[in-house]
C-alpha cells in the first residue's frame, strides 16, 4: 500500500472515530456523567476510575468533599477520555504523515496541522468542562468542536480520496445552496447544543404546542446569557422555566427554517441527476432527525433516542459535506 493510499485510509478511520467520540459523549452528558471524575486527566486521582471497595472507599476519604464515587459514572466518563485520547494520537499520525508526504504531489499539508491543533484545544475544552462545573458555554463549544472536527476530518478525507468524475454543469450549480444549507444545520446543531447543556430538551410539554400554547412565557435574554459565574455546579441546570422555555422554543423555530431550506435545496438538487441519491439520503437523514427530536419530547427524553439526535446531527452535517464536495471543481480537475 503505498503512503498517500494509507493516509486515505487513516483519514476516513478517524472520521469514523470522530463520529463513535461524539455519540459517547452525548452518552456521557446524557447519563449526567459529565461530572463522574472531579479530575482531569486523571479520575479521583487514578489513571482508571474508582471499581473496587478499597479504591471507591480511598476515593471517597480524599474526595469526599468535592463529590462522592459513582462507579457507573466514573466509567463512563473514562471510557469517553480514553476514546478521545485515542481518536487524538489517530490525528497526530495524520499530521505526521502529511508532513512527512508534504513533498507528493496533491497531499494536504495544512488541514490536517488545523484539525491537530483543533484536537488538542478540544481536551483543554474537556478538562475545563469538568474543573469549570458543567459551565454550559464550555460544554457547548466542546459539543461544537467534536463536530468541526468530524466536520473537517470528513473534508480531509474527501479531498485526499480520488473521484471517477468531475461534478456536472447543473450540480456544480447547486454549490451555494448547498452553502447556505450547510450554515443553517450549523446554527441548528449550535442551538441543540445549548439546549442539552441547560437542560432544557422537556422544558416544553407538548408537540407542536409548548405547555399547549402556541407562544408560552419566555425570557431570551436569560435563556441565551452565553457566560455566567465561575464556581457554580451547572449539573441539572441552574435556569428557571421561561428561560429554558425559551431555549427550547428557538431550537423549535429555527428547525422550521432548517426543514425549509433543506426542502429548497432537496428540490435543486433533484435537477441535477448525479446528485439524486445524495438528495434521497439527505431527505431520509432528515426526515429521521425531525422524527427522533420530536419523540424525544412527547416520549419523555429516552436514552437512546435522545443519543441518535446527536448523532443524526453530526450525520446530517456529514451529508451536506459529501454534497459541498459533489458540486465543487476541485484544483487538479
Amino acid at each position: 500500500m503505498n503512503k498517500s493510499k494509507f493516509f486515505q485510509r487513516l483519514a476516513w478511520a478517524a472520521t469514523g472515530l470522530t463520529l463513535v467520540v461524539i455519540v459517547a459523549g452525548a452518552w456521557v452528558r446524557l447519563t449526567d456523567a459529565g461530572l463522574g471524575c472531579p479530575d482531569w486527566p486523571g479520575c479521583y486521582g487514578m489513571v482508571t476510575w474508582p471499581s473496587s471497595t478499597e479504591h471507591v472507599d480511598r476515593a471517597n476519604a480524599e474526595w469526599g468533599h468535592v463529590r462522592m464515587v459513582e462507579s457507573g459514572k466514573a466509567f463512563r466518563e473514562m471510557f469517553h477520555r480514553y476514546l478521545a485520547g485515542f481518536l487524538g494520537l489517530v490525528i497526530l499520525a495524520l499530521a505526521l504523515l502529511a508532513w512527512n508526504n508534504r513533498s507528493r504531489p496533491g497531499q494536504p499539508v495544512a488541514l490536517p496541522m488545523v484539525i491537530l491543533g483543533l484536537v488538542i484545544f478540544q481536551a483543554a475544552l474537556g478538562m475545563w468542562t469538568v474543573t469549570l462545573l458543567l459551565k454550559p458555554a464550555i460544554v457547548t463549544a466542546h459539543l461544537l468542536g467534536g463536530m468541526a472536527t468530524f466536520g473537517l476530518l470528513l473534508w480531509l478525507s474527501l479531498s485526499s480520496s480520488p473521484r471517477k468524475h468531475s461534478p456536472t454543469l447543473p450540480a456544480r450549480a447547486q454549490h451555494t445552496a448547498v452553502i447556505i444549507a450547510l450554515v443553517v444545520v450549523a446554527v441548528q446543531i449550535a442551538l441543540g447544543g445549548w439546549v442539552s447543556t441547560n437542560y432544557a430538551a422537556l422544558a416544553c410539554t407538548g408537540f407542536p404546542t409548548c405547555h399547549g400554547e402556541w407562544w408560552p412565557n419566555m425570557n431570551f435574554a436569560e435563556g441565551f446569557r452565553l457566560w455566567r459565574g465561575v464556581g457554580v455546579d451547572y449539573e441539572g441546570g441552574v435556569l428557571d422555566e421561561p428561560a429554558r422555555t425559551a431555549i427550547q422554543m428557538a431550537h423549535r423555530l429555527w428547525a422550521v427554517v432548517v426543514i425549509g431550506v433543506m426542502a429548497w435545496l432537496l428540490v435543486r438538487l433533484w435537477r441535477a441527476e448525479d446528485l439524486r441519491k445524495l438528495a434521497v439520503v439527505a431527505g431520509v437523514v432528515l426526515l429521521a432527525q425531525i422524527s427522533i427530536g420530536i419523540y424525544n419530547v412527547v416520549g419523555g427524553l429516552p436514552l437512546a433516542n435522545a443519543v441518535a439526535h446527536n448523532g443524526m446531527a453530526a450525520v446530517l452535517l456529514g451529508v451536506l459535506l459529501v454534497l459541498l464536495d459533489k458540486t465543487r471543481l476541485r484544483r487538479t480537475e
